[in-house]
């Protein structure tokens, strides 16, 4: 199912997630005109994407922990099915590059969040104790990164997306996946091909209602949901 150079990869990110969700599910979906991702949905309504080498043989959703045991045993073959909970659209396309931001100030804003939530939680806000979940809450939420295209497009990207790419190890190397060359970025065969993702640069991307920043080793995606969208259901 997925080729021993992927495996320390993906064995990385596996490990991450079930640190933040425990019944964390992964999709493994090749890509038209690429090579393949490893998505999942994280507790914080973001959707994360680890880039393989190579395609995996079928669109399959498998639980996280099951997939987690088969990489420690080195014996990944067919997994238990669980396509039936997989409940969430993926973005449309890989979109367009918007703007760049250094390796480096992703991880301060996400050291810098880090020590925010540590010291609020010892010292309060404003001499006033702050609950934990009131406090990640407004964490997530904190616009991080403000950026403008050339054509005046503004995107905010709120502190949830940054703490994703870098708490799923998608800031980092893993085995052998340092690459200098192109990254193909595609999710619904449009072959949108992309070269301004490298090792030391995340790219702000836009496509339709998503919002994403991605790496040379994966994506973290979010869809602000509008008011006129809250009461309605989950929709593709």
């Amino acid at each position: 199912m997925i080729t021993a150079a992927d495996q320390p990869v993906l064995a990385q990110f596996v490990s991450r997630l079930l640190r933040l969700d425990p019944n964390a599910v992964v999709r493994l979906r090749p890509e038209p005109g690429g090579p393949g991702y490893a998505w999942a949905m994280l507790p914080f309504r973001v959707l994360v994407g680890c880039r393989l080498s190579q395609p995996p043989p079928a669109d399959v959703t498998v639980r996280a922990a099951d997939l987690a045991a088969a990489l420690t045993a080195g014996e990944v073959g067919e997994l238990a099915r669980r396509d039936e909970v997989w409940r969430w659209p993926l973005p449309p396309s890989a979109g367009r590059a918007v703007e760049h931001i250094p390796v480096g100030e992703v991880r301060r804003l996400a050291e810098a969040a880090a020590r925010t939530v540590r010291q609020a939680m010892t010292e309060g806000v404003n001499g006033r104790a702050v609950g934990e979940r009131a406090l990640r809450d407004a964490l997530l939420d904190h616009v991080a990164i403000v950026v403008t295209g050339e054509d005046g497009e503004r995107v905010e990207i709120p502190q949830r997306m940054v703490q994703a790419l870098v708490r799923t190890g998608l800031l980092e190397a893993a085995g052998d996946r340092v690459s200098t060359g192109p990254v193909t970025l595609a999710t619904d065969g449009s072959g949108v091909s992309t070269d301004t993702e490298s090792t030391d640069a995340v790219a702000v991307r836009r496509t339709m209602a998503w919002i994403g920043i991605s790496s040379r080793y994966g994506s973290a995606w979010y869809r602000p949901i509008s008011p006129l969208r809250m009461s309605r259901g989950v929709d593709g």
